[in-house]
Formats: C-alpha cells, structure tokens, sequence
C-alpha cells in the first residue's frame, strides 16, 4: 500500500521522484491508519477469534516494517513526515538483493501452503525472517567497516570531503562503492571484501557547482538538494544545466539526471519546468565488470 504514492499526480518530474517514499511511508501516517484498516479487517474476520488490537498491530507492523527497510536502502524515506527533515537513506543495501528476500520469501510461502500443519509454516516463517534479519545486521557492520577504511584512506591522503558514503553494489555485500563528496567535485571509490589489503584507490571527478549561482533559490534545485542530502553532480551540456544524484549508479551512468537550468544571454534561466534526463543504466559490461571487481580485480 504505502508505494501506491507513485500513482499521485505531480506537478514535474522533481516533485514525482523527490515525494515518492513520502507521507505513505511515514511512521505518523501509519500510526494513524493502522486503527482503521485494523478495525475493519477484525470485524471482516471476527469468526477467526482475533482481538481488535492485534489486527490493529498487524497493519501497523506491516506498513511500519516497509518504510524501516526502505530507510536501510540510499533512495530515502520520509520515516518522520511531515516534518521537513531529508529522507532517511542508510544506504546498507541495495535497492533490490535477492538474498535478503528469498528466504522471506520462502518462509512465506511454506507458511501459506503449510495448509493444517500450522506450527511448521510458523517455523518456517520465523526462519526465513531470522535469515534475512541476519543479513541486514551483516550488511550494516560491513558497511561501517567499508566507511571507517575509506576515511582512513582519505585522512591518510589528506583529502578533505565533506560528506562519504558507502553502498552496496547490485545484488551483492561483497562489493562496495564509496562516494566523498569535495570542495571541488567528489571521490568514487571502491572496495571488495575480498581485496588483498584494506584500502581504497579514489579517482575524482568534477562538479561545477557555480552553475547554479543564478538558480539555487528555484523550488527544483532545492529539493534535489535536499532529497540527495548534498550528494550531487552539477555539470552543464550544451547549455542545459544538469543535478545528477551521485548515490544511485556509478560513473558514468546514472538514474537520476535533472535539467534545472538554460544558458542564456545575460546568464542561466531556470527550466520550468524542470524535465528528468534520460537514464544512463549500466549494460552488460559495467555489470561484469562489477563481478570482476567484486573478486579482487583491481585493474
């Protein structure tokens, strides 16, 4: 229910991706909703002998445990809505993995098809979601593993950045990309667990944030500021200004690509509306180079 949020009108494309993940996925809007579905379906189901109060738990943990997962992902989720705060994005891992869903998955369906043998759909249920939690608590400590080596990298190269994260790549908790935001552009690095030594080699890359000297007061360029929590790319193609989210994809390609701004004479307009670039998805050979990196290749 709460990603039905993508089926609302907006009035551009920076409004549909910046609000998706929002009020649906609130934590105060679950709270609020989950009285009525809960009531609703207990008087549905009053012949089954559930209270009121644990079908109200039901929808609650339902709805709550969706938005607490997507939070663990880098998109970003407005857990606390309405308050004004940027979504919250751990980024610990990716988007979609099957090893965190297949035994949720598996444990689900054991438990549908278990049919009379309820104590072992039960069991197996717990397991799957044993299994899955286990992993979401590994990928959180490698994660603050992968971000303390790629500070220590910095520090030792005396780099200074003013923001780092790091994210799984697709599918996987061995392989990781790192991204330290600079006074002058950002770092992308990477990091395998099974590298030969604990370091990350950074290459950096430009970012002209000067472009939006003129238009940074515009409601677009401050809400992709805002929902990228500072981890963008400003660079300008044949005089279209373009914020790039640096958090989903890898240079070169990434999803999401926005034309805020048109070189004119006298300086840069805002484009109202402000249009969403096309995707530069990674092909076949970003992604095995992906699984080469992901085994220790370095080169």
């Amino acid at each position: 229910m709460p990603d039905l949020d993508v089926l609302l009108p907006h009035a551009d494309e920076v409004a549909a991706v910046t609000s998706h993940r929002g009020f649906s996925h609130s934590l105060v809007t679950h709270t609020v909703v989950a009285p009525i579905l809960g009531t609703g379906l207990a008087h549905l189901h009053e012949k089954e002998g559930a209270s009121i109060t644990r079908w109200i738990l039901l929808v609650w943990l339902a709805l709550a445990t969706h938005a607490l997962l997507d939070a663990t992902t880098v998109y970003g989720t407005q857990l606390f809505w309405p308050s004004t705060m940027p979504p919250v994005g751990l980024g610990s891992i990716f988007i979609i993995d099957p090893m965190y869903t297949l035994p949720l998955l598996i444990g689900v369906l054991w438990a549908a098809f278990a049919k009379r043998r309820l104590a072992v759909g039960r069991r197996a249920n717990l397991v799957g979601l044993g299994l899955s939690t286990a992993y979401l608590a590994a990928a959180m400590l490698i994660q603050a593993q992968v971000h303390d080596i790629a500070e220590r990298e910095l520090m030792r190269k005396g780099a200074a950045n003013d923001r780092l994260i790091a994210t799984p790549t697709p599918f996987n908790l061995v392989l990781w990309r790192v991204v330290a935001m600079a006074p002058d552009g950002y770092r992308e690095g990477y990091y395998s667990l099974l590298d030969p030594s604990p370091e990350v080699r950074f290459v950096h890359y430009p970012s002209h944030e000067s472009l939006l000297s003129f238009i940074e007061d515009t409601p677009a360029v401050a809400r992709l500021r805002w929902f990228t929590r500072g981890f963008y790319r400003v660079r300008e193609i044949d005089g279209r200004v373009e914020i790039t989210d640096l958090r989903m994809g890898f240079e070169p390609r990434y999803v999401f690509s926005f034309v805020v701004g048109q070189r004119q004479e006298g300086g840069i307009r805002p484009s109202i509306p402000p249009e969403r670039a096309p995707a530069e998805l990674p092909d076949a050979g970003a992604l095995r180079w992906v699984w080469r990196r992901m085994l220790g290749e370095t080169h």
